[in-house]
């Protein structure tokens, strides 16, 4: 799919900050008169949250892992074509909070069905669709999760019940998936203050511009 648009996701452990990191990048950016638009995964649009209500749902504990991968695919399908194909072929940015490495690290790797095996699945939904660039939020799942629980004001799903070990495969999952596509990968340190990585992001975004 050729667009002139820019596709930038982001990605991250539980409690990494990366949504309110892409929030605050949104509100700058438009500030400055950019077309951007912020989006997130599952959901985005009206059928992809229905499904992500589903998948994160805590009463939901009996979900096999191979439905879950699948309904991971089908909202990211209907978010694709609905919402960032769209945008990008109007030559916006797209600024996606979590995309396929999210289903590679947590389905793939972590459940342990397969990084090729689900890689393999999305290929079929996103087409030739990946991301421009990826900033990943790096931080020790144990400090992600004491984040979490310091959050009140934070969605709790079927994610923050898995355990230390789980969150800390995830954690393993994504130096993997770093490696497997290091040209579109920017990693960042998420063990900082919130301005602190906010500026360090907002000026590599800046960066991607110039160019």
């Amino acid at each position: 799919m050729m667009t002139t648009g820019l596709f930038i996701t982001f990605e991250g452990g539980e409690g990494a900050g990366k949504t309110t990191i892409l929030n605050q990048v949104y509100e700058e950016l438009t500030a400055r008169g950019i077309e951007v638009i912020k989006t997130r995964e599952p959901g985005g649009i009206r059928i992809s949250e229905k499904i992500r209500e589903i998948i994160h749902d805590p009463l939901h504990l009996e979900m096999e892992e191979r439905t879950e991968a699948l309904l991971y695919a089908a909202a990211r399908r209907q978010h694709l074509v609905e919402k960032v194909f769209p945008a990008l072929e109007q030559g916006k940015i797209v600024l996606c909070d979590r995309f396929v490495d999210s289903s590679l690290v947590y389905q793939g790797y972590a459940r342990g069905i397969g990084v090729d095996e689900v890689y393999a699945i999305n290929q079929f939904v996103i087409e030739d669709c990946m991301p421009d660039t990826t900033f990943y939020f790096d931080i020790s799942p144990k400090k992600g999760l004491e984040r979490i629980s310091a959050n009140a004001d934070r969605e709790k799903n079927r994610l923050d019940l898995e355990t230390l070990e789980f969150h800390e495969k995830v954690y393993e999952g994504y130096q993997l998936i770093r490696s497997r596509f290091p040209e579109r990968f920017q990693t960042v340190d998420a063990d900082r203050s919130l301005e602190a990585v906010y500026q360090d992001v907002l000026e590599r975004i800046t960066a991607l511009f110039n160019k």
